[in-house]
């Protein structure tokens, strides 16, 4: 689905967790903003910094522990009003979306987004 964006957003975080199926995770706080963003846990992993991870993204090992279910990237996006962007994926208020025309991609809340319906 293509969106137009609303306002702008900026990541508060240059440095991304990115995980890949089976990476240990210390799962630790859910979020609890005045946002909405539900279901979202700070997480670490060996050799990065912590970053916010998708309860959907947290699976468990055959000894009970916290490992990705998947591979997961936070990297957010960047966006400015007026932009168009297409989305690929909705997980938890938030939207995994690529800059119509260009090459950027990474995660955009939704309360930013409005949907663009065909014509």
């Amino acid at each position: 689905m293509d969106y137009r964006v609303t306002a702008a957003h900026r990541s508060e975080f240059p440095h991304p967790i990115t995980l890949q199926p089976g990476d240990a995770l210390q799962v630790g706080e859910r979020y609890q903003g005045p946002e909405g963003w539900d279901n979202w846990y700070l997480c670490q992993t060996p050799g990065q910094a912590a970053g916010w991870v998708p309860a959907q993204v947290i699976g468990r090992n055959a000894q009970g522990d916290a490992v990705a279910a998947e591979a997961y990237c936070a990297r957010e996006l960047d966006v400015d009003v007026g932009q168009q962007v297409r989305g690929e994926r909705e997980l938890n208020s938030w939207v995994w979306c690529e800059v119509v025309g260009g090459t950027s991609s990474g995660w955009v809340p939704m309360g930013v987004l409005t949907p663009i319906t065909p014509r």
